[in-house]
């Protein structure tokens, strides 16, 4: 694989970063639990799909018997915000080797009224139990070094308003998915980045969460501009990943009825396919 650069001097261990400070859940009762949603994870006022998908995963795997999502679907049902937030999840099966649960997040509105914010269904199972046999044409994405490549830093940002979310980050962006902070998209609907997080923590089942949902949108080298939000999103968990900055892909192949599919693939530093997902997103048109 490429040579990446080191990421960060002093890293921070998994269970004691801001990412796991940030989607800690408090149990209530067994099935309940709160959470105050951080405003480091937003994108203008919204809070990041893939770190809300982070903290109901979170949540699952203390309910669940077993404890690393396989498989979990999220449906964003209302925009989530900053603030206090109940999570509720539910046991529907629990197996041998797979236990199936589900799980809502609510917040309330301005009238005191508790709203749905995401629902999600998932399997959990245990990563290292898994054999190790893999048949694959998958191979991984072809990237410049990590020190070849672009982060927010060193440019203007893709939206008007504030993404805290990028300084919680280490994202690295290919420049041959750039074209469209240049003012020339190249209309191929893919996007590449060297992913991290800032303070130097190695991914984990949880982070990969985060990973699929937390690069620049396709939307923007298609030539289109503005939010681009989720409506539903599969995760697909495959392995524990190598410490080290993961590579990820992102491919858009159609645009209609002003919605968009994104297939993402996360590779570690192993060079083995780690996560995929598969995201229904909503695109501004016009």
């Amino acid at each position: 694989m490429p040579e990446a650069a080191s990421v960060s001097a002093a890293r921070a261990l998994i269970g004691d970063s801001e990412f796991d400070r940030d989607t800690a859940v408090v149990r209530r009762e067994p099935g309940v639990y709160d959470i105050d949603l951080s405003a480091g994870w937003t994108i203008i006022s919204a809070v990041n799909g893939g770190y809300l998908l982070a903290v109901l995963g979170r949540a699952l795997a203390d309910a669940l018997p077993h404890p690393d999502p396989f498989t979990i679907s999220a449906h964003y049902l209302t925009a989530s915000r900053p603030g206090p937030a109940v999570v509720r999840t539910q046991t529907v099966r629990a197996g041998r080797t797979l236990s199936t649960g589900q799980a809502s997040l609510f917040q309330y509105d301005d009238e005191g009224n508790e709203v749905e914010r995401i629902r999600v269904l998932a399997s959990y199972g245990d990563l290292a139990a898994l054999p190790d046999d893999v048949r694959t044409t998958a191979t991984p994405p072809r990237m410049p070094p990590l020190e070849q490549c672009f982060g927010p830093e060193d440019g203007p940002a893709p939206m008007e308003g504030s993404s805290a979310i990028t300084d919680r980050l280490m994202l690295k962006l290919d420049p041959a998915t750039l074209g469209w902070a240049l003012g020339a998209p190249s209309g191929k609907g893919e996007m590449r980045a060297w992913f991290g997080l800032a303070d130097g923590r190695d991914a984990d089942p949880l982070s990969l969460l985060l990973a699929v949902d937390a690069l620049p949108p396709t939307a923007f080298e298609i030539g289109l501009k503005g939010w681009v939000p989720t409506v539903e999103l599969t995760v697909h968990v495959r392995h524990r990943p190598a410490p080290g900055p993961l590579r990820v892909s992102i491919t858009t192949r159609n645009l209609a009825g002003g919605f968009l599919e994104e297939d993402a693939e996360v590779w570690d530093s192993q060079d083995r396919l780690v996560a995929q997902s598969r995201q229904l997103a909503r695109a501004r048109l016009g």
